[in-house]
């Protein structure tokens, strides 16, 4: 017996030796995976010396004779700190991540190689490399060398992701960099769905209780310048449409100089993604006798996106116009390889696309297109959700062929004042954008460059017949046309993706715009007064949410005072509106509000509700306070019940039930609930984030301040039961860029330079503090000033 005891002790002693050392073994291997930083660029085939400083930070400075040694050495570093990042956005792009992951995590690897593969976006990246000039050619071309050249001569084991999937990558191309812009395309300009829901929705409900679920901007909201299908048919063919485009948002503003203290122009920009470890962004500055240029990049891209070259500086945002559209296509009764179009009918271009899948038989995938573009209606079942005799077609500017984006980037990079800009810009194609720009001489200036689609009837808000011909694109918006201005009398341009022209623009840019309220805010903040460096990089992290200041009135005034209701009236009525993770203000209003939003629309909208459902003050304040003529359109009223419920019993009945859910997570003490508790920024590594033990200590959450419609965006997923306020999507990238002396800009990105979560550069702008760690924009950032040849 004691024998058996013994054996048994010594097993469960080897075992639990052996796990330790496991775990061990594999941090050790983590913390010695690590890149050579001294001497970065040896080997990577320089035409003449070049020398790589990192800062204290992990900042690449390249100093280099000529600019292709430069961006040979920028594909060197990337290769270096973001390998892995690189791989996956390229296997992205092209529809190959099922061949690296399968379907051991999930089908959504495969799924997304369908979609990628059947918009065809490395094909399209592939065509685009055609419209590089020589010079912006050569760019890519030596960035791929310089990957290729780490690839041959490293001397530390490639990044661990690819050891746990046994992979090896393949050299790079030029291709492999141009697909980044194909998918931000996409990514940037998704509002096909809005189509889709819109038209949902029109199923049912009358066009003016549409209007009020997308109630118009208020007046005075800033201006940066002045069906073929049934219900059940169409809710199935949206089923089956990916999820492309995402939330996106940003701010941007640029003061000339009489609106700053240091007498030229101040330009703020702070792009908003998806959060996670590492963030997209990576800072780096490129130094050759002719050519200087500093601020973000993208790992993979050869080219600055977000800067300055020491002449002119640059912002983005996105402007939410309507570049998409869904055409339904109607197929030929007689033939069905071929689709009906004004006066007979044309065969579909089709072609066969062989998608390899790790551990499974290698799928098979026919991909059809029409005059409009791609048949996306097939893309997740291969049996498609419309009728037999029809399918959807995407039509979007970014699947051009000849999409000269990537040009106009580089030229961006090179401009030498604000007039170069705009030629520069002329070129952009997809997606839309915001760009703000001035110059060390102390132009400002406001463009809003694409190809956008000028249609022969219709707005874009709804999928429209194809065969018929009325609704074709008959061209786009001719570029001296698109918004665009300098030097304005403000002497000031706000956007945060509010509305760039006003109803007497004469082009169609969009039907709705993103809710105005960060816009407002940045407004207030600048008034006429002059502003510092610092201050604009203050007012980056504002957290007042305008919305809440309100919306709120109208339920403090319909709300009982009773029991627990009472005590969170108390503390809302002393509220000011600011999303501070330490108050429980900012939790019991957002969840009141996600409760409002269910209670009050969920009925109406039925099957459509989750597509729906998101923080809508605008709606809900529109509900409870009916404009004047409406007959109010009792949204207050539960259908599904015989009796007739007030605002009141839906004002009351909501904060009971928010009450109630934030006691079950955070406990009864009122006063003690945090809105930092729930509103974390998610930045985890996507794959070792999975591995338990492994996933908390490369972790780099955080509480964060503000909300969805505050400057400092920090945007939830409230349609998300088990994590509805978490932080999901905001800033990867903040800048400020000081035109009186450029080396005096302001920079900082979510996490840190490397990729590799043992380097000391994983978290580099993060500390521990508080309960978790704490970004520390803006008391420390990256300030490049020339010293020599050192950092």
């Amino acid at each position: 017996m004691i024998r058996r005891l013994f054996a048994l002790l010594s097993a469960l002693l080897l075992i639990l030796l052996l796990a330790v050392l496991g775990v061990g073994g594999f941090l050790l291997w983590l913390w010695l995976d690590q890149p050579a930083t001294s001497g970065a660029a040896a080997g990577a085939g320089m035409e003449k010396p070049v020398e790589v400083l990192r800062d204290a930070r992990g900042i690449p400075h390249i100093f280099a004779a000529g600019e292709r040694d430069a961006y040979r050495a920028l594909g060197y570093v990337h290769a270096q700190d973001r390998l892995w990042q690189m791989e996956m956005t390229r296997r992205a792009g092209a529809g190959r991540l099922a061949e690296l992951v399968g379907t051991r995590l999930g089908d959504w690897a495969l799924r997304l190689d369908r979609s990628m593969r059947t918009l065809g976006l490395h094909r399209a990246a592939e065509q685009m490399e055609a419209t590089l000039s020589p010079e912006a050619k050569a760019a890519f071309t030596a960035y791929a060398e310089g990957v290729n050249a780490y690839l041959k001569t490293r001397r530390e084991p490639l990044p661990i992701e690819f050891q746990l999937l046994h992979h090896e990558p393949e050299p790079w191309r030029v291709a492999d960099s141009l697909v980044w812009a194909k998918l931000m395309a996409l990514q940037l300009s998704g509002n096909y769905r809005e189509e889709g829901v819109r038209a949902r929705l029109l199923q049912t409900l009358s066009p003016q209780q549409v209007e009020d679920l997308f109630p118009a901007d208020p007046p005075g909201s800033p201006v940066t310048l002045a069906a073929a299908f049934t219900g059940e048919e169409l809710t199935r063919a949206l089923a089956l449409l990916p999820e492309l485009g995402f939330d996106t948002a940003s701010n941007e503003w640029v003061l000339d100089g009489s609106r700053t203290t240091t007498g030229k122009p101040i330009l703020a920009n702070d792009p908003h993604l998806g959060l996670e470890a590492p963030i997209l962004w990576y800072l780096a500055r490129i130094v050759t006798p002719g050519f200087t240029v500093a601020g973000a990049t993208v790992p993979g891209v050869p080219l600055h996106i977000l800067g300055h070259n020491g002449r002119v500086a640059w912002g983005f945002t996105t402007t939410h116009s309507d570049t998409q559209d869904l055409f339904i296509e109607k197929i030929d009764p007689a033939d069905p390889t071929r689709y009906l179009v004004p006066g007979g009918s044309r065969p579909f271009a089709s072609r066969t696309e062989a998608i390899r899948i790790a551990g499974a038989a290698e799928e098979r995938l026919t991909v059809r297109e029409t005059r409009h573009g791609p048949v996306v209606s097939t893309l997740l079942d291969g049996a498609g959700g419309a009728p037999p005799d029809h399918v959807m077609a995407l039509a979007f500017p970014g699947l051009a062929g000849d999409d000269s984006s990537a040009e106009a980037l580089y030229r961006l990079n090179h401009a030498a004042d604000a007039a170069a800009v705009r030629e520069a810009l002329r070129l952009h194609v997809a997606p839309q954008q915001n760009v703000v720009y001035a110059d060390t001489a102390g132009t400002v200036g406001f463009l809003a460059p694409a190809r956008v689609p000028i249609r022969r009837s219709g707005d874009g808000r709804v999928p429209v017949p194809g065969w018929t011909g009325e609704h074709d694109w008959t061209g786009f918006i001719p570029f001296d046309e698109l918004p665009q201005a300098v030097n304005p009398p403000s002497g000031q341009f706000v956007n945060a993706n509010n509305a760039v022209v006003g109803p007497g623009y004469r082009h169609h840019l969009a039907a709705d715009w993103p809710d105005p309220s960060r816009a407002r805010r940045i407004v207030e903040m600048l008034g006429t007064g002059s502003h510092s460096v610092e201050q604009v990089a203050a007012q980056q992290m504002d957290a007042v949410s305008l919305p809440a200041r309100e919306l709120l009135p109208a339920l403090l005034e319909l709300a009982s005072t009773d029991g627990r209701a009472g005590e969170a009236l108390a503390l809302l009525k002393g509220w000011d509106g600011r999303m501070d993770r330490n108050r429980p203000e900012p939790l019991i209003f957002e969840s009141w509000q996600r409760e409002l939003v269910r209670v009050i629309f969920a009925d109406e909208l039925g099957e459509a509700f989750p597509s729906y459902w998101d923080l809508r003050p605008a709606a809900v304040l529109r509900a409870l306070r009916p404009p004047a003529g409406t007959g109010g359109r009792g949204w207050c009223d539960d259908v599904t019940t015989p009796t007739r419920e007030s605002c009141k019993d839906m004002v009351d009945g909501a904060l009971a039930v928010a009450l109630s859910r934030i006691q079950a997570r955070q406990g009864p003490d009122m006063r003690s609930w945090r809105w930092g508790t729930e509103h974390r920024a998610a930045l985890n590594h996507r794959l070792l984030g999975a591995i338990p033990l492994v996933k908390d200590l490369l972790d780099l959450s955080i509480e964060t301040d503000g909300g969805f419609f505050t400057v400092n965006r920090g945007t939830t997923r409230i349609r998300d039961s088990a994590a509805p306020f978490a932080h999901v999507h905001g800033a990867g990238y903040r800048a400020v860029y000081d035109l009186a002396d450029l080396d005096n800009s302001r920079f900082v990105i979510a996490t840190g330079q490397s990729g590799n979560p043992f380097s000391r550069h994983w978290g580099t702008w993060f500390r521990p503090g508080g309960t978790g760690a704490r970004c520390v924009w803006p008391a420390t950032v990256a300030r490049w000033r020339r010293q020599g040849r050192r950092c």
